[in-house]
């Protein structure tokens, strides 16, 4: 009998097993709809919009070099065109000289024949026949030899100054193709967070609003600069804390990262050239954080694309990216790696 009763005591089992079941199901159906798990979404539009800025940032250094490339070309072409307007005017006065010479020689009775090979449209062919050369006196064929350098001096310039400006040109093609890549990333930026909510989009607002606030309270120590030059440059960057990142600007309303250094330089009388990976290459290097001074360059990230001032205690004053502002950060949570520091 008790083998019989035994089962019978496991069947009434089931029903309790399954009711702790049910109400273990039920709390934990509303403890997921009380407390939500994070919206994934939110995270990765956010993680995608960073990696576009951080891209966007990057191009915008390789941009400056385009355009400093750019001016530099364009100074040289304006130099070897003014040098061919000048060529000609000589070459023109060359000539002139000669061709009085030339109607004096009429008005006495008939033109040398070596002044008709030299006023013709090949003047060059003339001092190539050297048995010419004695029908002249000294001083023509002096004048004329002149005028032969100045023809193939012009001659050599005008080839330069094409080759130039076709340079020119493909360096205008390159800084088109750039600024739409740049243009391109910050559009994508855009159109992903449009995806958000209003209310998402607050809060991605209200984390860069609150680094900024943090910037104002920035604790920087009481380091003194290594250099009066820098000292200079960091104080006049310290003026523009607060302003806008916008990509390629310089000041002084707006900056970017190589911008901002550059410009603060330039305020302490100072030239340094304009994109991140130049800048890099300047002044004294400095390869450990710990011996970094106020004022000095931080070099970041491995194809050295950004840069900014050590400010103290361990931050870093700089333009960071699109939809920030110039301010500080702990180089440790920039999320970019310190490549050297650089001492002016």
């Amino acid at each position: 009998m008790a083998s019989h009763r035994r089962p019978q005591q496991q069947k009434r089992a089931y029903p309790t097993v399954f009711a702790a079941t049910a109400a273990a199901l039920a709390i934990s159906a509303q403890s997921a709809q009380a407390d939500p798990l994070p919206d994934p979404t939110k995270k990765g539009v956010k993680a995608q919009v960073d990696r576009l800025y951080e891209q966007a940032t990057q191009a915008t250094e390789t941009y400056n070099g385009a355009k400093e490339k750019q001016k530099t070309l364009r100074k040289q072409a304006d130099t070897l065109q003014d040098s061919v307007a000048r060529g000609r005017k000589e070459l023109n006065s060359l000539r002139s000289s000669l061709g009085s010479v030339a109607s004096a020689q009429y008005r006495g009775g008939g033109l040398d024949p070596s002044l008709q090979l030299l006023l013709s449209s090949e003047p060059d062919d003339y001092l190539g026949k050297a048995s010419n050369l004695e029908r002249v006196s000294s001083r023509q064929a002096g004048v004329m030899r002149q005028a032969q350098a100045k023809q193939r001096s012009l001659d050599q310039q005008r080839r330069q100054a094409t080759a130039k400006l076709g340079e020119l040109a493909d360096s205008r093609a390159e800084l088109a193709a750039k600024k739409r890549l740049i243009q391109g990333k910050l559009a994508e930026a855009q159109r992903l967070l449009n995806t958000l909510s209003a209310e998402e989009r607050a809060k991605m607002a209200e984390e860069e609003q609150r680094a900024d606030r943090s910037s104002e309270r920035v604790d920087l120590g009481d380091e003194a600069s290594a250099s009066s030059r820098g000292a200079a440059a960091f104080s006049a960057a310290k003026s523009r804390v607060g302003m806008p990142y916008v990509w390629s600007a310089s000041g002084p309303n707006s900056f970017d990262c190589s911008g901002l250094t550059s410009w603060a330089f330039k305020q302490a009388g100072i030239s340094i050239p304009r994109t991140s990976q130049q800048q890099a290459e300047v002044g004294t290097r400095i390869n450990s954080l710990g011996d970094l001074r106020p004022g000095d360059l931080i070099i970041m990230r491995t194809d050295l694309s950004h840069v900014g001032f050590y400010a103290g205690n361990g931050q870093i004053l700089h333009a960071p990216k699109p939809g920030a502002n110039v301010r500080y950060e702990s180089i440790a949570r920039s999320g970019m790696p310190f490549m050297w520091g650089v001492r002016l």
